[in-house]
């Protein structure tokens, strides 16, 4: 398991990087003893709301497959309306790892940085599960429109999104281990 911790288009923030690698390596070590499966290589990248869903979507086409430029386009235009709401997003990755990013200006102190850090590896838990993974970048595909899915393998799709959100908050009071704020 390889993590790495990185920024893109932040700068002045050198002692929340400090901070998220510090917290990183503590919420790895707490998730994989908590969540059942292995973990991943993860990639956490730290950014603004306004580059989130660059680096989200550019990852999603990757890993999807996506070329189609006007498929993209609306892609993008999607995340940026959803990316003010958005605290940090789990996506696969094309090599078999994961990439972690969070907004860091959803993030005021670090009890809340340690929540959606132990949430968002926890998908990255569940990502290393059998056939989950396939699942997820089938619905990619399905949602970018590369490759369409019945509407029967959608909609269980769409259960097994909500169970696995479900764990995943469920797993948040692990955070209440790397930073005892983060417990109340």
């Amino acid at each position: 398991m390889k993590l790495t911790v990185s920024t893109h288009k932040l700068f002045g923030y050198r002692a929340t990087l400090r901070t998220a690698k510090r917290l990183a390596e503590e919420a790895v070590r707490v998730v994989e003893r908590a969540v059942p499966g292995r973990m991943p290589d993860v990639q956490v990248v730290l950014t603004s709301e306004r580059h989130l869903a660059d680096v989200t979507t550019a990852a999603e086409w990757e890993t999807a497959g996506c070329t189609d430029k006007r498929v993209q386009a609306r892609a993008l235009r999607s995340a940026k309306r959803l990316a003010r709401d958005t605290a940090g997003r789990a996506i696969p990755l094309a090599d078999g790892g994961v990439l972690v990013v969070v907004n860091v200006d959803q993030h005021p102190n670090e009890a809340t940085f340690a929540i959606t850090l132990v949430h968002e590896l926890v998908h990255a838990m569940q990502m290393s599960r059998k056939d989950v993974r396939e699942r997820l970048i089938a619905g990619l595909r399905n949602d970018l429109g590369v490759e369409k899915q019945s509407r029967r393998l959608s909609r269980e799709h769409e259960r097994c999104l909500e169970a696995e959100e479900k764990e995943a908050y469920g797993a948040e009071y692990l955070a209440g281990r790397l930073v005892p704020a983060a417990a109340a």
